[in-house]
C-alpha cells in the first residue's frame, strides 16, 4: 500500500509509525521498521517507512519547534 497524496501532518506519520510498531510487536515471528526522511522541496519532507511495504508521506515543514537531542541535554531549534 502506497501513500503519495500531498498534504500528510506529522501526526498521521506517528499515527502509522505506531500502528506498524503494534502490528511487529504483536506478530509471532521476525520484523523490521526502517524509516527515511528525505528533503524536497522547501517547507516539505518525505518520510518513508519500510515494514513489508513502503508507506509514503509528504509533510509541510516548519522550523518551530525546540527539541533536545537524545543523550545531549542540549535544547536545539530543529
Amino acid at each position: 500500500m502506497r501513500m503519495m497524496a500531498k498534504g500528510h501532518t506529522n501526526k498521521e506519520v506517528k499515527a502509522k509509525l505506531n500502528n506498524l510498531y503494534d502490528e511487529v510487536f504483536l506478530h509471532d515471528g521476525y520484523g523490521e521498521i526502517k524509516v527515511e526522511f528525505r528533503i524536497l522541496k522547501k517547507g516539505q519532507k518525505e518520510v518513508i517507512i519500510h515494514c513489508g511495504k513502503q508507506y509514503r508521506f509528504v509533510v509541510n515543514y516548519v522550523r518551530t519547534q525546540e527539541y533536545t537531542p537524545m543523550g545531549t541535554g542540549k535544547s536545539t531549534r530543529a
